[in-house]
């Protein structure tokens, strides 16, 4: 489970994130919907503890500062970062060693062969185009078995194949209990995906919305209502 509790960021007078509360169940997948400039990236950048803020993340009922949460979670930020020095194989074993964890050689081959990234475990971080770091990006998140998986714009960068793969890594986690969220203003990639969406603009949750209850009501066809009466009620109080 991902709890975000009353999380309040401010960039000097600016308030990006205003007493967000959202919660995504054990086994769910989460959809924080958005324009640019929501606060989505405040509050993703919050839960993944590159940011101080004010409130509180738990992790699988942890704090998220704490290593017990640290050690179930796994993020993939929107701008994947590769360590110039290091293969792709390397970048994986690292991140195993930083987590304390395991995975055989059988489930590392078929990560990379989900991701077509076989032929290219020997090529160094500086010589990967953006979509292909993206794809060892979340190979490293994949392979430490996380309870709870941030995506931030995962699919930005990748090719269609890749975009089905993930689509479907999702889906098998989803049915393992991982808690997922995934932040985006891609409606068209997360339609087919969400249990529980949570619509944000100018720093506020606008609307939350439970896939069970919507009565398969279209996930544009939410976004767009609630954004367009919230664009409506800034023209009347204007």
């Amino acid at each position: 489970m991902l709890e975000v509790v009353n999380v309040t960021k401010k960039y000097g007078k600016t308030l990006a994130a205003d007493n967000v509360s959202f919660v995504v169940p054990q086994g769910k997948v989460g959809i924080l919907l958005g324009p640019n400039g929501a606060g989505k990236s405040t509050i993703i950048k919050s839960i993944a503890g590159l940011l101080k803020y004010q409130g509180s993340v738990l992790i699988d009922g942890n704090d998220s500062r704490t290593v017990a949460a640290k050690k179930v979670f796994a993020y993939v930020p929107e701008m994947p970062f590769m360590y110039e020095a290091l293969t792709v194989r390397e970048h994986v074993d690292f991140i195993l060693k930083a987590y304390g964890a395991e995975a055989s050689e059988e489930e590392i081959r078929e990560l990379f062969d989900r991701f077509e990234l076989t032929d290219k475990q020997d090529k160094l971080g500086n010589e990967l185009s953006k979509g292909m770091m993206q794809k060892v990006s979340i190979c490293c998140a994949l392979v430490t078995k996380p309870k709870v998986l941030l995506l931030d714009e995962p699919m930005v960068g990748l090719d269609p194949a890749a975009i089905k793969e993930l689509k479907k890594v999702v889906a098998e986690l989803r049915e393992k209990g991982c808690t997922i969220l995934i932040s985006t203003h891609m409606l068209e990639m997360v339609r087919e995906l969400w249990d529980v969406t949570f619509v944000m603009d100018k720093g506020h949750i606008l609307g939350c919305y439970d896939r069970e209850k919507q009565e398969n009501e279209d996930l544009e066809a939410l976004f767009f209502s609630v954004t367009e009466k919230e664009a409506a009620a800034l023209a009347e109080e204007a």
